[in-house]
C-alpha cells in the first residue's frame, strides 16, 4: 500500500496521554482511523507513546476518540472523552 496516515502530536501527557489529529491530505494519505496500527506502531517507536499510555485523536471530521493499546499494538476503537484536551 505505501501511505500513512498524516497527523501532528497536540498534546502530551507525559506517561498518561498523547492526543494527535488527523491532517490528511486524504487523498494522498490514509486517515488515522485507517492507519491505527500503524499510528501506534509508529508512535511506540518513536518514543512517544509508551506502554500503558491513552492514545485519543481528533479524526478527519473533527471527532474525539481513542485508540485502545493492548501490550503496546492497537487493539480498537472507543469514544473520546472531553478530558483529553483540557
Amino acid at each position: 500500500m505505501g501511505r500513512n496516515a498524516n497527523f501532528y502530536i497536540r498534546k502530551v501527557i507525559p506517561g498518561v496521554s498523547i492526543t494527535i489529529e488527523d491532517i490528511g491530505p486524504w487523498d494522498q494519505c490514509l486517515t488515522v482511523t485507517n492507519d491505527a496500527e500503524g499510528v501506534v506502531k509508529r508512535l511506540m517507536a518513536s518514543g512517544f507513546l509508551t506502554e500503558g499510555m491513552r492514545l485519543y485523536y481528533i479524526d478527519s471530521d473533527g471527532r474525539h476518540d481513542e485508540i485502545t493499546i493492548e501490550s503496546g499494538a492497537f487493539s480498537g476503537f472507543a469514544p473520546g472523552q472531553e478530558e483529553e484536551e483540557g
